[in-house]
C-alpha cells in the first residue's frame, strides 16, 4: 500500500477527506492549484431537517495578474489557491453558525464539540487556505487522528511523480508514488474510490431522510463523538 495522499484543501471536508488523512500516514495538501469553484475547498454539506444544505465560503482574489512569484504554479492557474480570501459578504459566519446549531443542536456530541468548532465562526480569518488547514488541525485533534501534513511546492500533474515536487521535510522514500484524490473526492462528478465505502452510523434526521453518506467531518463526530475514529 502506498503511504503518500494527494488532497486538495477542504472548508470541514467531508468523511471521505478525513478517512484519507487517517488512512495515509503522509499527506500532501495541493497549494499551487487554481481555485476551483463548486467544490470542497470552500463548502461543506450537512444534513438538516430540510433534507442536505451546502455551506458555502463567500471568497474574493487578488484580480492582478500573475508574476513571477507564481512561476510555480499550473499554466492554467489564474487565482492561486493561497491567495484565495474570505469575504464578510453576506454574514455568512453568522449564517453558517446557526445552521449548525439549527442541524446538529440536538445530536449526541454537539455540546461536548461546540466550544472547540465555534470559534471558527466567531474569529475572522482573511485567507481560505489558511483557514481550512487550522480546521483540519482542529478536526484532526478532535478525532485523534494523526497524519503527517505537508504541502506541494510545485503543481502536481496527475500521476506525477511526487519526489520531484513535492516538500520534503521528513526522510520520505523519494521514488514513491502519491495516490491523487483531488478529483476523487469532490461534490460533482467524483471519481472512483474503491478504498471508500460509506458505511452507516447514527444520523439525526435518517428516520426522515434515510442514511445520506460523505456529508460533513461535523456530522460523523456531532453524531458519533470519539466513535468517529472507529469508523474512519
Amino acid at each position: 500500500m502506498r503511504s503518500e495522499a494527494l488532497l486538495s484543501t477542504t472548508y470541514f471536508g467531508p468523511v471521505q477527506w478525513y478517512q484519507k488523512l487517517n488512512r495515509y500516514p503522509y499527506i500532501y495538501i495541493e497549494r499551487c492549484e487554481s481555485f476551483i469553484k463548486q467544490t470542497y475547498r470552500n463548502r461543506c454539506v450537512i444534513a438538516t431537517t430540510n433534507g442536505l444544505q451546502t455551506l458555502s465560503l463567500p471568497i474574493e482574489h487578488n484580480n492582478s495578474p500573475l508574476s513571477t512569484l507564481h512561476s510555480h504554479l499550473s499554466p492554467l492557474t489564474s487565482h492561486p489557491i493561497t491567495d484565495i480570501r474570505i469575504s464578510n459578504h453576506g454574514n455568512w459566519r453568522h449564517l453558517h453558525w446557526n445552521a449548525l446549531m439549527s442541524a446538529y443542536g440536538d445530536s449526541p456530541f454537539f455540546d461536548y464539540y461546540v466550544d472547540d468548532i465555534r470559534p471558527f465562526f466567531e474569529q475572522h480569518w482573511e485567507n481560505l487556505f489558511d483557514f481550512n488547514m487550522a480546521i483540519t488541525h482542529k478536526l484532526c485533534e478532535l478525532l485523534d487522528i494523526h497524519p503527517t501534513i505537508r504541502f506541494t511546492d510545485n503543481f502536481i500533474a496527475n500521476n506525477q511523480d511526487s519526489s520531484s515536487s513535492i516538500t520534503s521535510q521528513t526522510s520520505a522514500t523519494s521514488s514513491s508514488l502519491f495516490l491523487d484524490f483531488r478529483d476523487v473526492i469532490r461534490p460533482k462528478n467524483p471519481l472512483s474510490d474503491p478504498d471508500f465505502t460509506p458505511r452507516k452510523y447514527y444520523q439525526v434526521y435518517q428516520q426522515k431522510w434515510g442514511f445520506q453518506p460523505n456529508l460533513s467531518i461535523l456530522d460523523l463526530l456531532f453524531n458519533m463523538g470519539n466513535e468517529s475514529i472507529l469508523y474512519l
